[in-house]
């Protein structure tokens, strides 16, 4: 797939929470094919501190108003100095980068399981399988009802379940903890999965047990993002591969971890 470096006019900047951020981006030309678990790789302009681009997961995309949606948590310099933009600056992506999602071989319910930032690939995933005449079903884990995103991106496309650490919404405890997983049935013939590696590892046990279909995206550190560097190395049973480049979307049978 043929990537592009292009500056992007930030639309809005809208605050969430005290983490996360949503930039909303509007490209100068017809966006290409912009397909669910892909990335984009941001150059953060005017700071001394930040000279990588950091890799932000597609969050969603509107084709017809050439719009580019990214859910972002404020946790280093970078992120911090994209939280201050404001609307009318101008920032420079190389894009599409990475593979997506694929979709599951019957058309039935699907369940995406993610915690915390993770959860950032899945409004574009769902989106995609709605489209696809699949069912999407969403279990979404933080540490506190301060730290929700909003869930209408959500809701919108299927049921969610919702697990916090401190039981202040949804359920108490973690992903793992909530009913769900738990049912005497479980309604499900494919799990898509995105956060901390401790999560996601559970969740594709989880997932072997019940002997079902798992892709995990992968949160490895990545420097260029499109498979120069050779920081993003992930083992699989194929031998090492660059999350950036082969991932960030996995099959988790494949991964040793």
């Amino acid at each position: 797939m043929k990537k592009f470096v292009r500056d992007f006019e930030l639309i809005a900047n809208k605050r969430i929470n005290r983490e996360y951020y949503l930039l909303v981006l509007k490209s100068p030309e017809r966006l290409p094919e912009m397909l669910p678990g892909q990335f984009v790789e941001i150059r953060i302009d005017n700071s001394k501190d930040t000279f990588l681009r950091r890799p932000i997961s597609l969050y969603d995309v509107d084709m017809d108003k050439q719009l580019v949606y990214l859910l972002i948590q404020e946790v280093g310099k970078g992120t911090r100095k994209l939280a201050g933009l404001k609307a009318g600056n101008s920032l420079n992506l190389i894009y599409p980068l990475g593979n997506s999602y694929s979709l599951p071989e019957e058309k039935a319910k699907v369940l995406l399981v993610g915690g915390g930032v993770g959860v950032a690939p899945f409004p574009l995933l769902a989106k995609f399988l709605k489209q696809n005449n699949v069912e999407p079903e969403f279990l979404l884990g933080f540490r506190n009802k301060e730290l929700l995103v909003d869930l209408a991106d959500f809701e919108k496309y299927g049921k969610v379940f919702l697990s916090t650490d401190d039981g202040s919404a949804g359920e108490a405890g973690t992903v793992m903890d909530h009913s769900v997983l738990k049912a005497s049935s479980f309604p499900y013939v494919k799990v898509y999965t995105c956060g901390p590696q401790v999560m996601m590892k559970a969740v594709s046990k989880f997932a072997e047990e019940l002997q079902l279909d798992c892709e995990a995206s992968l949160e490895n550190t990545m420097a260029c993002g499109f498979g120069a560097c050779l920081c993003c190395i992930q083992e699989t049973v194929r031998g090492n591969l660059r999350v950036c480049k082969e991932g960030p979307v996995f099959n988790t049978k494949d991964l040793i971890w």
